[in-house]
């Protein structure tokens, strides 16, 4: 195998919502409800039910040179048109030779947390169901066979919840965007009998639970003082706690057929975590009455429930005889400031060296499109329109050129202090994110 004879499909992406996404799938009376686009100080903002939602791009800045890297653009012109725009997003996936992709929300939260948190049910039930909305219909109906449809689900009612799963069911959605630890936002914990229903209902309808960093457990910086890069190194790993969680949770004996992933997780750090989590099984189960039928331990269970994804792990794709080849996916992370794009194929070529090319099929698609229930190889007519060599060739006239000059939020904090510049630091960003 070669780099141009590659699938990639992509497990882990981010669609900014265009400005009219939701007011286009309200009900016609309710449509002056609808969160939508406002100035604010010269920056594009949200207003829902009253309430401003800064920030749009929520760190989108693929495209620029990394120098003008800030924490996020403040206005749509500061974005490259694949960020909102889903026939330019097939153009850059073209470009980047990917074949899918599963976009995660940016205004409601990767899970909904926006909505979910809104004591005013009405309108959050309506800004869920006109996400999903223009999500599935729209968004990946554009790119149809290419964009892989998820949706999010009013949680906090589960005869509501199940009633859209089975809705959008009907239109082919096999994705949840869900949160990895949902009792952080109010919710019932995973542990609770509330979710008994909807763990079934996941297994009838064969939907996958895309748990993504950031929407349950806290990626902490440890003081305002630490560099940010500090903060970036460890985010991924953040869900450790979360994984953790779910590993030793009773339901998956009920539910063999329940699938999630651990979204922008990252996988090198798995072998030590199942290592650990056995060890722990071994020597403590005797007082903690933790019980793993037949024999069972936890590496076993997670190795069979729980997807993991990378994004540029060398280190994880040579550990995996620790870990369970038919559950590790790929994840390009467009368009935000950890994407390799337009790069991604070199990248991930150079990280899959060593592995059959049996496995690079799996990490680099066959599992994402297994557990996804995505298959658009049939559709677009065989393997040969599928591969990186076919797409960049789709894509040869997409500009890729640096995107410069555009501003957006930066930090002030890179003066020159003596003959060095000082880092930014974790309170700065902190500064940023309020300041939006």
């Amino acid at each position: 195998m070669q780099l141009e004879d590659m699938i990639i499909v992509s497990v882990d992406d981010h669609a900014v919502e265009s400005p009219e996404a939701f007011v286009r799938h309200y009900p016609a009376d309710k449509k002056p409800r609808a969160p939508k686009i406002i100035d604010k100080d010269g920056k594009d903002v949200w207003l829902w039910d009253g309430k401003i939602y800064p920030t749009i791009g929520l760190n989108a800045v693929v495209g620029r040179p990394r120098s003008e890297y800030g924490m996020e653009p403040t206005r749509f012109e500061q974005l490259r048109p694949g960020c909102f725009d889903p026939k330019a997003r097939v153009d850059d996936m073209n470009v980047n030779g990917v074949l899918g992709s599963l976009n995660f929300p940016t205004m409601p939260g990767f899970a909904g947390g926006t909505f979910i948190a809104n004591p005013n049910r009405e309108e959050a039930l309506l800004a869920i169901r006109a996400w999903n909305d223009w999500h599935v219909l729209e968004w990946c109906e554009i790119g149809k066979h290419r964009l892989i449809p998820m949706i999010i689900l009013p949680l906090w009612d589960m005869d509501l919840t199940i009633a859209e799963m089975r809705r959008m069911s009907k239109y082919g959605v096999h994705n949840i965007a869900f949160p990895d630890n949902p009792a952080r936002g109010g919710l019932p914990s995973i542990h609770n009998d509330y979710w008994t229903s909807f763990w079934k209902e996941c297994c009838d309808l064969k939907m996958l639970l895309n748990c993504h960093i950031g929407t349950g457990s806290r990626a902490e910086h440890a003081s305002d003082e630490t560099p940010i890069d500090a903060w970036i190194t460890t985010m991924p790993m953040a869900i450790a706690n979360s994984a953790a969680d779910w590993l030793f949770g009773r339901f998956w004996k009920d539910f063999p057929d329940l699938r999630m992933a651990l979204s922008e997780g990252g996988i090198g750090w798995i072998p030590y975590f199942l290592e650990r989590a056995d060890f722990t099984n071994e020597h403590h189960h005797e007082w903690t009455f933790t019980d793993f039928a037949n024999g069972e331990r936890p590496s076993d269970v997670f190795k069979r429930h729980i997807v993991t994804c990378f994004i540029d792990d060398q280190f994880g794709l040579k550990s995996m005889e620790y870990m369970n080849p038919d559950m590790v996916c790929y994840e390009a992370d467009y368009p935000h400031s950890d994407t390799l794009w337009p790069n991604c194929p070199e990248h991930l070529w150079l990280s899959v060296q060593g592995l059959s090319d049996g496995v690079i099929n799996k990490v680099t698609h066959e599992n994402a499109m297994r557990v996804m229930n995505f298959n658009p190889i049939e559709a677009l007519g065989g393997r040969q329109n599928c591969t990186v060599g076919h797409l960049r060739e789709l894509g040869k006239d997409v500009d890729v050129s640096p995107r410069q000059g555009l501003g957006g939020l930066k930090t002030d904090s890179m003066h020159t202090v003596g003959d060095a510049r000082r880092p930014v630091t974790s309170g700065e960003i902190m500064a940023m994110f309020a300041a939006a």
